[in-house]
């Protein structure tokens, strides 16, 4: 246990001068996600929520230390074994770091290091433990007295030593990695957003009812849910970020920093966006102010045509700073809507979480298909030739946002009393609005919501049905249709492989 405690220290170290990504723990929970089929990370998501990557990283170090203890007792009896059982560890650390998408061969020094430091702390370790040879019959009675089994001073200093010594370097490299990415925060705290072109309009009074246990119209930044693969959320200096656009059917090659962008026009809107991986009246929803510039106009700029005025290239792969590749349709986000390199969220600077520097957001469309935060590259390319992280994973190439509703109050069995009960929540269906929102109680007829005022169609829509309750156990259904008429399907079905459909459905107890 203190040799397995001195790698992850010693890799901490050596993690905070290459990059914090390269981490042990880090680089073998990244290839865990890679290599999780997509029902183990729904069933991660649906259960653990944000909460998924700790439950990760616990289950790893869970794991190491058992593996630890295993390695120690093997090392009683095979002290060279031992140590090269720590080396294996530490080769699967750096194999699973350089492997990664964005992996460089320097990504394998901390996890070497690690092993090979916690390799000789073992067998330094394991050979104060070790008896001397017993003593002869011919010793006199004073050698038989003082022979000891191991020598227990020797390990005492030993181990308090070396424990004292990796307590040290984990907390440098945490000094270390906190600097390093001060520069970044700085760059987060100082950049300032520039007033649009295209001011978003004032949210309509009545587009937020007010009603207690409703989920607000805008959703604050820290309530804003996330979901992403990155063990680490990457920290990127604004003052070093780069975007190039490249690839098939782009005449001419464009490289943005910051700077170019807040000095192009500025547009702001209110988007609504979801996660293919919500089931039905599930959290990961959320609507939002965001300030940026058109992705379409870059792309035009870089000679970009998308395929219905002959352009050869169908598909953006936009890649991340953490080796994410999100695939997105050239024809959507050329098509006139909002499809934005977002900037700022709710006022401010995006939030290291969400994406800071710039993400990508493109209404009416899953996340995973749209949404690429820390973007750093865009590839014009086609789906024929190339398939993004979460279609190589079974999911759809394309993947439009489907029409979806959920009761937020009353919560699932609560017990309101009897009497009028309001039974309100969202319904969304982005790049279409919401026309109409119908519930009904215990399977019968369906009753029309009042809607909440509407902002645009790409935002979700809050409504209210007053319920006439009456005591006894009662089962609310919601229902929507968006601006097109269709009505949502109450086909259950879930989130693999384009998003989940279904009618929400909450149980209360009315006393």
């Amino acid at each position: 246990m203190i040799a397995g405690f001195c790698a992850l220290a010693v890799a901490e170290l050596a993690a905070a001068v290459v990059r914090p990504e390269s981490g042990p723990v880090t680089a073998v929970g990244s290839a865990v996600i890679d290599r999780t089929p997509p029902a183990v990370k729904e069933f991660a998501v649906r259960n653990f929520g944000t909460d998924d990557k700790v439950v990760l990283q616990l289950g790893i170090l869970v794991l190491l230390a058992l593996f630890a203890m295993g390695i120690g007792m093997l090392a009683l009896r095979h002290r060279l074994l031992g140590s090269a059982a720590i080396l294996v560890f530490g080769l699967v650390g750096a194999v699973s770091a350089v492997g990664r998408p964005e992996g460089a061969p320097a990504d394998a020094l901390p996890s070497v290091v690690g092993a090979v430091v916690a390799a000789g702390v073992l067998y330094l370790l394991v050979g104060r433990l070790t008896p001397p040879p017993p003593p002869s019959p011919a010793a006199g009675e004073r050698e038989a007295e003082a022979y000891v089994t191991f020598d227990r001073r020797g390990f005492v200093v030993a181990g308090t030593t070396a424990a004292a010594a990796s307590a040290g370097a984990g907390f440098l490299g945490r000094r270390l990695t906190s600097s390093v990415q001060a520069g970044a925060g700085a760059s987060r705290h100082n950049l300032v957003l520039p007033v649009p072109e295209s001011a978003a309009p004032a949210i309509p009074p009545g587009a937020d009812l007010r009603i207690r246990g409703l989920s607000s119209f805008i959703t604050p930044n820290k309530d804003f849910y996330r979901v992403d693969t990155a063990l680490v959320v990457p920290r990127v200096d604004a003052g070093t970020w780069r975007l190039k656009i490249h690839g098939k059917g782009v005449a001419r090659p464009v490289t943005v920093d910051i700077h170019d962008l807040l000095g192009r026009e500025v547009i702001e809107r209110d988007i609504t966006l979801a996660c293919v991986s919500n089931e039905v009246g599930g959290p990961y929803v959320g609507n939002a102010r965001w300030i940026g510039v058109r992705l379409a106009d870059l792309l035009r700029e870089a000679g970009v045509r998308p395929p219905s005025k002959g352009g050869p290239a169908d598909q953006i792969v936009a890649r991340s700073v953490d080796g994410m590749t999100i695939g997105t349709p050239v024809e959507t986000a050329m098509d006139g809507r909002d499809a934005m390199l977002a900037f700022g969220m709710n006022g401010e600077p995006l939030p290291f979480e969400h994406g800071f520097p710039v993400r990508m957001v493109v209404p009416g469309l899953y996340g995973y298909v749209s949404a690429c935060k820390w973007i750093k590259d865009i590839e014009l390319t086609t789906f024929d030739a190339y398939d993004a992280y979460w279609v190589e994973r079974s999911w759809s190439q394309q993947a439009p946002i489907k029409t979806e509703s959920r009761i937020d109050t009353p919560r699932p069995f609560s017990s309101p009393k009897a009497g009028t009960v309001p039974v309100a929540g969202v319904a969304w269906a982005q790049h279409r609005g919401i026309s109409r929102v119908e519930v009904r109680v215990d399977g019968g007829e369906w009753h029309t919501a009042r809607l909440a005022a509407a902002d645009n169609r790409d935002t979700w829509r809050q409504w209210v049905w007053e319920w006439p309750a009456t005591s006894g156990n009662h089962t609310l259904e919601v229902r929507a249709t968006d601006g097109t008429g269709a009505t949502q399907t109450g086909d259950r079905v879930g989130t693999v492989p384009n998003g989940a459909t279904g009618w929400h459905s909450v149980m209360v107890d009315v006393s």
